[in-house]
């Protein structure tokens, strides 16, 4: 592999400092689009080129597969082999599995998918109207209570100030019975894997010193997320050594309802007083302008104040424009997108549209669909969510019956539209149902004695643009998390939305600030913020603190989108070669390269392929399948 000088190349200042200590405690609190996973991957290198540590010696752990198989590939590309890159689930699988066997003479019992089949046993026999609470909204409160070592014993005393989502005997019913039916089928879940794990270490010292023979140094990215019983697994896994280095932003914790706290990250140093703390501020994504409202957001976050400093170029201000209601803001969005596409040569993919909920996809499905603007919903699209979806099957069912009166039967059989459940997915469930409502009304009233099946049929050309992996992204801020785009939509920016209210309750309004600040980050360039001004809607009270509220019409996206850039014989031998590679391709040209794209390399002229990486539009396949023919057509000039 490459040496230690190597291993440091192209960091700068504070990622350096981080990579260099190798040893002792470690926290890297690395800000949005600072190079979180650059300095951690950089930073194992160099243990590994030092020879502080071996490869086969560090354990680094995040929280999904596709993090895991990316620092992996990063360390690859670094010339590093054998760490172990794994989720935590993995590792504590591949942990428990031996020590299981080793110590019980028994295999380890199979571990659950999900806990919605076991519980529904026990949801179908809950009095009304409990009985529709959503499974996901039940699995939620067990793992509440798992993360937290807390069994269906001690379940009711340690409650606090938490209030579970059905009364609190009712709810211990479903935990009994949930624990109750795991152990007669001889399975466990995803908490019994990680507690099994830690009492073995803690039980049986021989079993952790031979663990602890095994890694010797401890990387954990995203810190910010770990719950109780994560934090205590890491603690086991670590023992009395200190050879662990965590990383994350406090500022983007959004999944306390897992568990998860901050506090862990930011209260690293106090439990490791020899710590070294490196705080990551360059920002290699956003433009100064973004970052200008993020960085206003961020002063409202709590713990330590800190600034994110852009590296990138000058970009437009952000848009925010107050609308005179909900279909306003659509078609302003709608719109925006147009001319980004249009004028300025965007791909759709690198655009997105971020919503709380899934169920505010659906305004944003139809109209891009009625604009035959191609797009792609990465949490499940209207159509195929659970509520639509079964109710689409029973109007097929009674094609022949009249359809508004049919939507009304089904939805009352699919538990109403009524509920004070903050859960996302029963409130998305409820206001797809509504939404289903209306549109049948809205159809019968335009089709004399119009059937449930013609009605099922015109839902499904209302939705017909949606493009596996093709046209702008609709997601929910949290999928949102760990992803960036040339262009980002903040639409619904009202109180009740950010932060969210269902009914009586309520979400933290911390949490949703910090969801808010998630969503501003991952634009690039282009960013646009929206909400609506009608008599029950006030605006979000985060924007206020953005300096944005109380001012009239902003320059908006669409207003602020510069002409495709490019021009000169580099770009026109550019454009040929793409011509002749999409031919031979059998793709639309934009699929090779949009001309922004080629306008980019036709002004810089790289001259290697770390150069044209740095490209907007040039990722990691691009620059494989492409790089090589880019190169030769910039020097044949």
């Amino acid at each position: 592999m490459a040496g230690p000088s190597d291993a440091l190349a192209g960091l700068n200042d504070a990622q350096r400092r981080a990579a260099q200590a190798v040893r002792g405690p470690v926290a890297i609190i690395a800000g949005a689009g600072t190079g979180k996973t650059t300095t951690i991957t950089h930073r194992i290198a160099h243990q590994v080129a030092t020879g502080t540590f071996p490869a086969d010696r560090i354990l680094a752990v995040t929280f999904t597969t596709k993090a895991a198989a990316e620092l992996r590939e990063r360390l690859s590309r670094l010339g590093v082999q054998g760490v172990d890159a794994r989720t935590f689930h993995s590792a504590a699988l591949a942990e428990l599995q031996w020590l299981w066997t080793a110590h019980t003479g028994e295999e380890l019992p199979l571990v659950l998918d999900h806990k919605a089949g076991v519980i529904s046993t026990f949801a179908r026999s809950l009095p009304m109207p409990y009985k529709f609470t959503p499974r996901r909204e039940l699995a939620n409160e067990i793992e509440w209570a798992k993360n937290r070592r807390i069994d269906p014993a001690a379940y009711a005393g340690a409650l606090g100030e938490h209030v579970p989502p059905i009364p609190v005997d009712l709810m211990l019913r479903v935990y009994e019975g949930y624990e109750r039916k795991k152990r007669t089928m001889g399975r466990i879940d995803f908490e019994d894997m990680l507690t099994f794990a830690v009492d073995l270490l803690e039980q049986h010292p021989d079993a952790a010193d031979t663990f602890r023979s095994r890694f010797h140094a401890f990387t954990v990215d995203e810190y910010q997320d770990v719950n109780p019983l994560q934090a205590a697994l890491l603690d086991a896994w670590v023992g009395d050594r200190d050879d662990v280095c965590v990383v994350g932003d406090d500022y983007q914790t959004i999944y306390s309802f897992t568990g998860a706290s901050p506090t862990y990250l930011t209260g690293f140093a106090a439990r490791h007083p020899r710590a070294q703390v490196v705080t990551l501020t360059e920002n290699y994504r956003s433009s100064p302008q973004v970052l200008g409202l993020a960085n206003a957001l961020a002063q409202h976050l709590g713990g330590e104040p800190r600034s994110l400093t852009a590296t990138r170029d000058e970009g437009p201000p952000p848009g925010a424009q107050q609308l005179s209601g909900e279909s306003a803001e659509t078609a302003a969005v709608v719109d925006a997108v147009r001319r980004l596409r249009d004028d300025a040569d965007l791909p759709l993919e690198e655009i997105a549209v971020l919503y709380r909920i899934n169920a505010r996809s659906e305004p944003f499905e139809e109209a891009f669909a009625a604009a035959g603007i191609p797009y792609q919903v990465k949490d499940g699209a209207f159509l195929s969510r659970p509520g639509p979806r079964a109710a689409l099957a029973q109007l097929r069912r009674r094609r022949d019956q009249p359809a508004d009166a049919t939507v009304d039967a089904v939805i009352a059989e699919l538990g109403g539209t009524d509920g004070d459940s903050e859960d996302d997915e029963d409130v998305t469930r409820r206001a797809d149902l509504a939404r289903l409502r209306i549109l049948a009304g809205e159809f019968a009233a335009a089709h004399d004695g119009a059937t449930a099946g013609a009605f099922a049929e015109e839902l499904g050309t209302r939705f017909t643009t949606e493009r596996d992996g093709r046209g702008v992204q609709l997601l929910t801020y949290h999928r949102a998390k760990g992803l960036e785009f040339d262009a980002v939509f903040l639409p619904r920016l009202i109180d009740g939305e950010l932060p969210f209210r269902s009914g009586r309750s309520k979400a933290d309004p911390v949490e949703e600030r910090r969801l808010l600040y998630v969503g501003i980050t991952r634009a690039r360039r282009y960013l646009f913020l929206t909400w609506s001004r009608e008599a029950k809607t006030r605006p979000s009270p985060y924007l206020a603190e953005m300096g944005l509220r109380g001012k009239g019409p902003a320059k908006t996206v669409a207003k602020a989108v510069p002409p495709p850039a490019g021009d000169g014989p580099v770009y026109e031998r550019l454009k040929r070669w793409r011509a002749d590679r999409a031919k031979a391709d059998g793709v639309p040209a934009y699929v090779v390269f949009h001309d922004r794209t080629l306008g980019q390399i036709a002004d810089e002229l790289p001259a290697d392929r770390d150069a044209l990486a740095e490209i907007a539009g040039i990722g990691p396949t691009k620059l494989d399948r492409y790089g090589d023919e880019v190169l030769a057509v910039v020097a044949s000039g």
